[in-house]
């Protein structure tokens, strides 16, 4: 009967658990990444909103 190879199977684990975290560490960079551009297209058009709502000093006089 063979017998275990500790080390090869304790280093595929490492390797598991590294590129588990890698990918946990892109989707949490996307999803920021996301909310950055919905939060930059919201506070634009939200910009346009009170700027069509706002009167300008010509308006004013």
């Amino acid at each position: 009967m063979a017998k275990p190879n500790y080390a090869f199977a304790k280093r595929q684990r490492d390797l598991a658990k590294k590129q588990k975290k890698e990918e946990k560490k892109r989707l949490k960079a996307e999803a920021q990444q996301q909310a950055v551009q919905e939060e930059g297209l919201s506070q634009s058009s939200v910009d346009e909103t009170t700027a069509d709502a706002m009167p300008t000093a010509e308006e004013n006089s």
